[in-house]
This record gives structure tokens, sequence and C-alpha cells, in this order.
């Protein structure tokens, strides 16, 4: 796999790696859809921001799936998986590529020169 890709790096950030691509979460179509999603070319490239909310994006949805899906289940032997718990490290999983794509975006904007826009607040009128 060619890490320097976007649709690659959001798979190293989802830990979505597998050599096999029949043993993948997600496909490479889903994956340039969460890419797109961002305002990112998946076949041109992305900024590091762009690709850390696509793996937000990404992890949310798998974590809504494991919700719905896995619920709690005990098998006969004793092994337990939880879904839910799944889930929850999941979207915390995403709220950390949100929070660093955040710096991200920040630090590039201002390293660029770019500006914020406030709201004009004129000086209050004498009484």
């Amino acid at each position: 796999m060619d890490y320097t890709t976007a649709v690659a790096q959001v798979r190293l950030l989802i830990a979505d790696v597998a050599t096999d691509e029949t043993k993948r979460v997600l496909t490479d179509a889903h994956v340039g859809g969460f890419l797109t999603l961002q305002g990112a070319a998946p076949e041109d490239g992305a900024q590091s921001w762009q690709v850390r909310r696509a793996a937000a994006d990404a992890l949310t949805t798998i974590a809504a799936s494991e919700t719905l899906i896995g619920k709690y289940v005990r098998t006969a032997d004793g092994l337990t998986t939880d879904g839910t718990k799944v889930g929850a490290e999941l979207r915390a999983q995403a709220d950390r590529q949100l929070a660093i794509a955040d710096r991200e975006e920040a630090d590039h904007d201002a390293a660029d020169g770019a500006f914020g826009v406030l709201e004009f607040q004129p000086y209050p009128r004498g009484r």
C-alpha cells in the first residue's frame, strides 16, 4: 500500500490496512467518498486535515455500524463482544482526529497569512 496517497493515509489512521482487500472494513470507494465530503479529491491528494477529517468520518460511520450490529454478544465458550463499547472507542478516536485536524488547519492558515473575519462592533454612541 502506498501511504503517500490520501486513501491509504485514511486507511492508516483508521487501522484498515489489511493487504487482502477482501478483509478491509471499507472499500477504496468508501474512503474516497469520505475524502470527497471533506473537499479533497482522492486521486489528487489532500491536505493533512482533510485526511484526518475523512478518517474521523470513517471511524464515526464504523462506530455506528458496530453499535447497531454488534450489540452485546456472549458465545457459548464465554467470549463476549460489546458493540456499544467498541463504538464509543471508535468515536473517541474520531474526536482525537478532529482535534488534530483543527490544529493542523489553524497552523496552516496562520503560516499561509490567512486571517479571520470578525463581526463589526462599532464604538458605543455617547449618552
